[in-house]
């Protein structure tokens, strides 16, 4: 039997009347147990500049969500689930704006004076590679890829996906394949791209 951890309890908390609002201790509870997890997850897929604000407007979102009656829903779940969501937006709208590239912020300034600039540098630019392979992803194999690094369940991810829990083994590994690939592609068009510029500089 799988081991529960102690923020699934969050599944359990009394939630609110049809109508009614928050009880503010309930709330609060939730959101000092799952606010640094999802800002992770959210960080994992727009960097540190958006995440705390994505982040925010998905409790947002959890304070004036009215659930149905006479249902237990698993609220880290459903979260995970929005949190995802406006993350993928800020991403796509970035991409059609063109400045998505300046909309990635750098590590903290603390990370940056301990690190060794080459260090810094090759770090950020394979953080760059990653999140270029994820986007040409299909939005559900790259959700389940960053549900799983964050360290969700099976039936966790499921919930998020809205998917079969007996199919989400099935989910990772096409998603993991697909990475690999877009991942080679990606680099591949960076290492042409910069010997294209080494080329013209010289």
């Amino acid at each position: 039997m799988e081991k529960r951890r102690e923020d699934d309890n969050v599944s359990l908390e009394p939630l609110p009347a049809p109508g009614a609002p928050w009880d503010e201790d309930v709330f609060e509870g939730i959101f000092r147990r799952c606010f640094a997890e999802i800002y992770r997850h959210v960080y994992r897929i727009v960097g540190s500049g958006p995440a705390e604000d994505l982040a925010q407007e998905t409790f947002l979102r959890l304070y004036q969500q009215r659930f149905p009656p006479g249902s237990e829903h698993n609220v880290r779940a459903w979260l995970y689930r929005v949190a995802t969501h406006l993350a993928f937006n800020w991403v796509r709208e970035a991409n059609r704006r063109e400045r998505r590239d300046q909309r990635f912020v750098t590590e903290q300034a603390s990370a940056r004076s301990e690190m060794d600039p080459q260090e810094y540098v090759e770090r950020r630019a394979e953080q760059d590679l990653v999140r270029k392979a994820l986007a040409c992803l299909k939005p559900a194999h790259a959700q389940a890829l960053l549900l799983r690094h964050a360290g969700l369940s099976y039936r966790e991810i499921a919930d998020v996906l809205g998917i079969a829990p007996g199919s989400v083994g099935t989910t990772l590994a096409r998603a993991a394949e697909a990475f690999e690939k877009a991942y080679a592609r990606v680099r591949m068009q960076e290492e042409r791209r910069e010997e294209h510029a080494g080329t013209r500089e010289a």
